[in-house]
């Protein structure tokens, strides 16, 4: 039993984590329901574990990484990551556009006249961004209002390098920041070992959701599936296109994504897995003042995945009910799907919202969205392994031109005195 654990605890998490996935695919085929019931709690552990580490690993890596940059380098990685959030996520619905023309999933199917879905209700853009600002910071931490949470932090953040940089509050501010970067420290020491129960949980979680889907489910809209997964292929040979031109080294970056990737594409959820998504960053030797913001920011506006998903919704939509989409339609939704994309953050069920408010806006049968629920576990998986892959590829290649540009500053730095 020793000589086993050992052989676990020595293989490398992403070995690990990929024969959880091929074994719990096994086991949810051949053990049905029955599987699924058996292990669920295994992977309800996991998702608990992840998330009881997300308000510490946020809160204080970005109280951290606030404290070790400038207000001018925020501001201008700030505009950069809104410009990637709204550019990549426009692309991803045209990939899934272009894709889905292409296959035509749905084609052949009829529409269930009697399917109702239950949408939930959209809070609308307003809110979204009042929600920002949590009433009660304890509610913010104890409903993991990301966006709350990130508010905190860099409210209280920018306070600290205030009082660090004050004449008569300096020695308490750097006395109060070791404190909180050895807490960062502390919660990272947590996530070590949280790290050795990943493959366990990833292995219940797949066989979960296997067992519940069966294999009747996934042939029956099969063309839907192999259509989501070939545009979200697709996507990502794009990433490695932009990280090339930037510079970030591919191999480098894929060894240390992999295992959040993977994870997220099991727990299908891009929170949940911030705190791998966290460390990734960190073995990436990323900026902790960049990656801080980036990563909990991107694990809620960030969705090129969903994005990639609204698009392939609304073609399957449009071919069961047998009306093609035209050119004007596909602009409609490459314009009203990357604002919803992002303005629908943190809303309960936001993936069936993202996808209603489109296909209102377009005229599409809401009642098409029942059909999609059945297989809503298998697209969700590949769509947040995509969305989480996507905030760290921005991340990367925020880091690699903020290095050009201090590199460059420095230079000018230096001229005078040449």
């Amino acid at each position: 039993m020793k000589t086993l654990l050992r052989a676990y605890l020595d293989a490398s998490l992403i070995l690990r984590v990929s024969i959880a996935l091929v074994l719990g695919v096994i086991v949810g085929l051949l053990g049905g329901q029955a599987a699924a019931d058996w292990l669920a709690p295994f992977g309800d552990l996991l998702l608990r574990l992840l998330k009881f580490l997300i308000v510490p690993i946020v809160l204080f890596t970005l109280m951290v990484g606030i404290n070790q940059a400038s207000p001018g380098s925020m501001g201008r990685m700030g505009r950069k990551l809104l410009a990637y959030y709204v550019v990549t996520s426009a692309l991803a619905i045209v990939v899934g556009l272009g894709v889905a023309t292409l296959f035509e999933p749905g084609s052949g199917l009829t529409l269930d006249e009697n399917a109702q879905v239950e949408v939930p209700e959209n809070p609308g853009f307003v809110q979204v961004l009042l929600n920002i600002v949590p009433d009660n910071v304890f509610t913010a931490f104890a409903e993991v209002n990301l966006l709350g949470i990130i508010f905190t932090a860099i409210v209280f953040g920018l306070a600290l390098l205030k009082l660090r940089t004050s004449r008569t509050h300096a020695d308490l501010g750097e006395h109060l920041y070791r404190v909180i970067n050895g807490l960062n420290e502390m919660t990272l020491k947590v996530m070590a070992g949280v790290l050795q129960y990943v493959p366990i949980g990833v292995f219940a979680i797949v066989a979960e959701t296997v067992g519940k889907q069966g294999m009747a489910t996934i042939l029956s809209l099969g063309d839907m599936v192999a259509v989501l997964y070939i545009a979200l292929a697709v996507h990502l040979v794009i990433y490695c296109v932009l990280m090339r031109l930037f510079g970030v080294r591919l191999k480098a970056f894929f060894r240390e994504a992999r295992t959040p990737m993977a994870t997220a594409f099991a727990t299908q959820s891009s929170s949940g897995t911030l705190p791998l998504t966290l460390d990734a960053a960190r073995r990436l030797e990323l900026p902790r003042n960049l990656y801080g913001v980036s990563l909990p920011l991107g694990a809620t506006i960030n969705m090129d995945g969903a994005a990639i998903r609204i698009a392939i919704s609304a073609v399957f939509a449009a071919n069961v009910i047998g009306a093609p989409l035209d050119f004007m339609s596909m602009v409609q939704i490459v314009l009203i799907g990357t604002l919803t994309s992002i303005g629908t953050a943190g809303v309960p069920g936001a993936g069936i919202v993202m996808i209603a408010t489109v296909f209102a806006q377009v005229g599409l049968p809401i009642e098409t969205v029942a059909l999609l629920a059945s297989i809503d576990a298998l697209v969700g998986m590949g769509a947040t392994a995509l969305n989480v892959t996507g905030d760290l590829v921005g991340t990367s290649i925020i880091a690699r031109t903020e290095r050009k540009h201090e590199a460059a500053s420095e230079a000018e730095a230096a001229e005078p005195a040449a």
